[in-house]
């Protein structure tokens, strides 16, 4: 007999960083990378809020802070976080952290270092806001899912940890909605102490 209850509802925050997508020069390809993933991954009933807005650093942390304050338990950005001049997304994002999570960081280099020796250059950051989790992750579609559900081999088996698999519990242990992932996407890592039932199918 199970007490397993249907999955919590959670409100994700996705915003995709870009001067010239977001005055049109070119169609965004990030916030439909972002949904597309996330709902293959997450049990969860999703309610996005999309934000595409130009690489202005106070403009960035407008945005999220207002995501946050709209009950976005986990906010993921995409662009702006390479070495140029605009790419101002990581001190756009530390500027309204509450504490720093540089695991995350450091993952997302490691992760993309078996493509890319480049990934070195990326700046990627994660901080907790409030009750909120903020996220920067690369710009490329196909970036954004590699790091996000890490390294597999032919038969499907992780061989290096994507990011996400610690994001349930780190929303956990700051007070967000109980986040249920679809383990074939990226199996969501808990103590047993910290763990539900499983739901009924």
């Amino acid at each position: 007999m199970s007490n397993a209850a249907p999955s919590d509802a959670v409100k994700i925050g996705i915003v995709s960083i870009s001067d010239r997508a977001s005055t049109g020069v070119y169609q965004d390809l990030g916030l439909p990378a972002l949904q597309d993933w996330l709902r293959s991954a997450l049990l969860n009933p999703i309610t996005f809020e999309a934000r595409l807005i130009p690489d202005e650093q106070d403009g960035i942390s407008a945005t999220l802070m207002e995501l946050v304050d709209a009950g976005c338990s986990l906010v993921l950005t995409t662009g702006g976080t390479g070495p140029a001049l605009r790419d101002v997304t990581p001190e756009a994002t530390l500027a309204v952290a509450h504490k720093v999570m540089p695991g995350f960081g450091e993952q997302m280099r490691q992760i993309s270092l078996n493509f890319v020796p480049t990934a070195i250059l990326s700046r990627q950051v994660a901080v907790i806001r409030g009750n909120s989790l903020i996220i920067n992750l690369p710009g490329q579609p196909k970036s954004i899912a590699q790091t996000l559900e890490g390294l597999k081999d032919e038969a499907g088996a992780v061989q290096v940890p994507g990011i996400f698999a610690a994001v349930p519990y780190c929303i956990d242990l700051i007070g967000g909605p109980y986040l249920e992932t679809v383990d074939t996407v990226c199996k969501a890592f808990r103590p047993k102490t910290a763990q539900r039932a499983p739901r009924l199918a």
